[in-house]
């Protein structure tokens, strides 16, 4: 009888050699530790592994099992969760091994993005605004996780070392969700200073977007090259006699020389079409999320020949159909950023606003509206999509009360997100209007318990015209709870009636008792 035991060490060690030759089951980077699960919905996760090999996915008490395809690539989905702040392990196994995912809760997870106001970090700001710096003191926050997006973001606990280097704003916004809801909040940040939403729409959605191309399209029958050319060469000359001046003076050379202009449908920042979604966001797109703040549109698409308008409604639309979650939550902070006067600044999120200016400007040289309306027409068009309403929180490039703007964007997510009935998030606005001989009665919706304006001050900021389209400023009464009767000498039939309709309306004063601001508006018949 020949002996077997030899047989059965040479098995056992190839058993073992396989086992550890195998690749394991690897979960992509934004699974790593301290993360936050989104609660409430299915949650995928994915990764890499061997080509066809088991993958098994256990957390809470939930074991989910699959095959990798031919390249390797798995994605499993975790049923459904509520709300934990147990720091509990999530175990990824394949391949013969174990990976250990620590210290994961379950709360609401949400991504920030933009440009500067969105990527400015608590340390700048905190110096300059009291409310952020005593939350920063408060850490550590054990149950509010920040990861940056980017090729392999991971998650950190918010303490006092990880929070001023995190976006103050989505910060701001995560602690009262976390302060008011009571569950544990993730927040993703990626956003790059001065960047255009071209750059975070990604390609493939630019590329197939019939919106976009026929706009772009019908830009360029009245395209010029030749003479951008011109104006380019104008700029160049302008730049590098300026640059000399410098020089000669021993001063720094302010600016960058001018780009040569670029064709419809082409970057006009220098930046590719989705470069920044791919270098920033798709890495996290897919992971489960409860919404997303955005804060851009100082710098436009950045795409010759398309507006902000479009470029916002395909790139939201974008988002939502790569990450695959239906129509989740997306919330915009309105620009331009404040040029509107608050009803207290005595209330620490309105306390940068602009000052009330009781005498009207020259109606002809107020200005137009239709940059700063652009934002209300999102949140009119776009489903489940909300605008964060920045008129009275103060202006300036960037905004010293990110505390305020991230704390007025938590009581927007608060009222439509959660819909929580005791939050008031907007001010009035506008529902329907009817004409009556020489009386126009505008009706508004969001008026909470009526409108008013502060004590002793006159309605303004409302403008009708007739037949002749000639804007006049119009006699105001506030009519009931949520009405406002509007006469003019000059506008005996009147036609078209606006309110706030300028980039700075510091003069518009029309509020809801809950002290906020209402929205500009044109109707135009």
């Amino acid at each position: 009888m020949k002996p077997f035991f030899p047989r059965l060490v040479v098995a056992s060690f190839l058993s073992c050699l396989l086992a550890i030759s195998a690749r394991a089951a690897e979960p992509a980077a934004v699974f790593s530790d301290h993360m936050v699960l989104q609660r409430g919905t299915e949650v995928p996760v994915w990764g890499t592994t061997e080509a066809n090999a088991e993958v098994t996915v256990s957390f809470a008490g939930n074991s989910v099992s699959g095959k990798a395809d031919a390249n390797g690539d798995w994605r499993l989905m975790l049923p459904a969760m509520a709300a934990s702040t147990e720091n509990r392990v999530m175990t990824v196994s394949g391949g013969g091994k174990d990976k250990k995912i620590q210290n994961v809760l379950v709360g609401d997870v949400w991504v920030g993005s933009g440009q500067s106001n969105m990527a400015g970090k608590a340390a700048s700001y905190a110096p300059r605004d009291p409310t952020l710096a005593a939350l920063v003191e408060k850490a550590p926050y054990p149950q509010i996780r920040l990861a940056n997006g980017g090729p392999k973001p991971s998650w950190k606990e918010a303490t006092a070392e990880t929070i001023p280097q995190f976006s103050a704003l989505l910060f701001a916004f995560g602690e009262r969700l976390h302060q008011d809801l009571d569950v544990p909040i993730g927040l993703i940040v990626g956003a790059v200073g001065g960047t255009p939403s071209g750059a975070w729409m990604p390609a493939e959605i630019f590329e197939t977007s019939e919106a976009c191309q026929a706009e772009i399209a019908e830009f360029a029958k009245t395209w010029d090259r030749e003479k951008a050319l011109k104006q380019h060469e104008a700029k160049v000359a302008a730049w590098e006699k300026m640059a000399e001046k410098a020089k000669a003076a021993g001063e720094k050379v302010r600016g960058r020389k001018p780009l040569p202009p670029a064709d419809p449908g082409e970057s006009s920042r220098g930046r590719k079409t989705g470069g920044l979604f791919d270098q920033y966001i798709r890495s996290v797109s897919g992971y489960a999320i409860r919404g997303v703040l955005w804060d851009q549109g100082e710098a436009g698409s950045g795409i010759v020949g398309l507006g902000q308008y479009t470029s916002m409604t395909e790139l939201i639309r974008g988002w939502r159909e790569l990450w695959g979650q239906g129509e989740f939550p997306f919330l915009f902070v309105q620009k331009p950023s404040g040029l509107g006067n608050a009803f207290s600044k005595e209330d620490p999120i309105t306390r940068e606003a602009n000052a009330y200016t009781p005498v009207l400007p020259d109606i002809a040289k107020a200005g137009n509206g239709d940059e700063r309306f652009l934002y209300t027409r999102l949140m009119r068009d776009i489903p489940n999509a909300w605008m964060v309403p920045a008129i009275d929180l103060g202006a300036m490039i960037h905004p010293l009360n990110k505390w305020g703007y991230g704390n007025r964007a938590a009581q927007v997510a608060e009222q439509r997100v959660y819909e929580m009935p005791e939050v008031q998030a907007y001010g009035p606005i506008y529902d329907s209007h009817a004409i009556d001989g020489n009386r126009v009665t505008v009706t508004f919706r969001e008026g909470g318990e009526g409108l008013t304006v502060r004590e002793g001050e006159p309605v303004q900021g409302f403008a009708l015209a007739g037949e002749d389209g000639q804007w006049h400023w119009a006699e105001a009464e506030i009519s009931g709870e949520n009405s406002v009767i509007l006469t003019s000498e000059a506008v005996s039939s009147p036609k078209q009636v606006r309110f706030a309709w300028a980039k700075d309306r510091t003069w518009a004063n029309l509020f809801n008792q809950a002290g906020l601001p209402a929205l500009a508006f044109s109707i135009e018949e």
